[in-house]
């Protein structure tokens, strides 16, 4: 089974820009999209053979999430179930047979860390979710984690300790993550290769540079450890700041 996440920093952007051949050529059967920036109504699109399931944030052109998959999930719900964190379309859960499928695009501490305060809480909250689906199955979350977990995580750490995405506290909010039962899967399979991203500012010739982080996962919970067949990174898969990451099930 394979499952694919991207954040496409805006669908109907990433359609111009060839989304439908990148898509198709994947070939995922469950994929799995962040930063959306849709609302209701506001594109007509079809994926031959895919149910769309997507969680609009009320702000308009922000955010949003979503989930294409061949396989008809037992059921879908949006959100976490707290309504001071679902009003951004950040999380859509499809139940499988097997396992629980997460996609979250978890929040941005923002520039000076004005968000930081929030994202602690988001964290907490968030896992505490994903433990208590694990109590009725094993639980696969994807997405755009906005955290480059380890310094060979993203090009340049010395000089981003203090920046949104790999400040110490969203570091260690991952690492009790992974510690409470779940495993990064790329790391699991590539524990030391270096210069695999995932997302480049769009500054500097950035991406041409490969000067990077590493910030969309695959995360699973142990009990799946088992099923884990490979992770890869499309680094070549152009249309967004971010590129798409799968991971291969048994």
């Amino acid at each position: 089974m394979k499952l694919v996440s991207w954040n496409v920093n805006g669908l109907r952007a990433v359609i111009k820009k060839g989304f439908v051949d990148s898509f198709n050529e994947i070939n995922a059967d469950v994929f799995a999209l962040q930063e959306i920036k849709l609302s209701e109504g506001q594109l007509d699109f079809e994926l031959e053979g895919y149910k769309m399931y997507y969680n609009y944030a009320q702000r308009k052109g922000y955010s949003g999430t979503a989930i294409f998959t061949r396989i008809e999930p037992i059921s879908v719900s949006y959100g976490i179930g707290m309504e001071e964190h679902d009003t951004e379309g950040r999380v859509i859960t499809a139940e499988f047979e097997k396992f629980y499928f997460v996609t979250c695009y978890t929040p941005n501490s923002k520039r000076g860390l004005e968000r930081l305060e929030y994202r602690m809480v988001w964290e907490d909250v968030f896992r505490n979710y994903l433990n208590k689906l694990r109590e009725t199955k094993p639980v696969v979350l994807c997405g755009d984690l906005n955290v480059a977990h380890e310094e060979i995580d993203l090009a340049n750490p010395a000089t981003n300790h203090k920046n949104a995405g790999f400040t110490n506290e969203e570091r260690s909010k991952f690492t009790e993550l992974l510690k409470s039962g779940y495993i990064d899967t790329f790391r699991y399979f590539y524990p030391d290769r270096k210069d695999e991203y995932s997302w480049w500012s769009n500054f500097a010739k950035s991406r041409e540079r490969n000067i990077g982080w590493r910030i969309d996962y695959f995360v699973v919970s142990e009990e799946l450890k088992g099923n884990l067949s490979d992770a890869k990174i499309h680094q070549s898969v152009m249309g967004s700041d971010h590129c798409p990451v799968e991971l291969v099930l048994e």
